[in-house]
């Protein structure tokens, strides 16, 4: 009796210990709803944000191998501490949605022509119907006429 009810205790503080083991991952979705109405600081924005977001994975990823390592090396003595460990990989993972989401919004950006000059964006998006000669022009004989 003695040793089910120890059993049963070791199981219940395994199976606690690896619900804490780590987070579900979140990835970002790559095209979002809101992309159609971005405009070109729109995405610089969520470019910016995206980095530091990056950065901050970065750092939770270095922190979770070496919490895995710790509780590796551990585990050698204390057995229960293996089911602490994170394999989900959720920091890599969701790194990774958020560099195809940035991949996304160059593209984006592009098609946008963000980040070309004002002049540049308008000869693009809007170009200037042909303009009548005034009189002065056509009073004028140009170089090629006179020759």
């Amino acid at each position: 009796m003695r040793f089910s009810r120890m059993a049963t205790m070791a199981v219940v503080v395994v199976v606690g210990a690896g619900g804490c083991a780590g987070r579900a991952p979140a990835p970002v979705a790559v095209v979002q709803a809101q992309d159609r109405y971005m405009d070109c600081p729109a995405i610089l924005i969520e470019v910016q944000a995206n980095n530091k977001r990056l950065q901050e994975l970065a750092s939770e990823e270095g922190w979770k191998t070496a919490q895995n390592v710790g509780a590796g090396v551990a585990g050698l003595f204390i057995w229960p501490l293996w089911f602490g460990m994170d394999f989900q990989g959720t920091a890599g993972k969701e790194a990774a949605a958020i560099q195809s989401r940035q991949q996304y919004l160059a593209v984006l950006a592009e098609q946008r022509h963000c980040g070309e000059p004002e002049q540049k964006k308008k000869k693009v998006t809007a170009a200037a119907p042909p303009t009548k000669p005034t009189q002065h022009e056509e009073a004028a004989p140009t170089q090629a006429q006179a020759q």
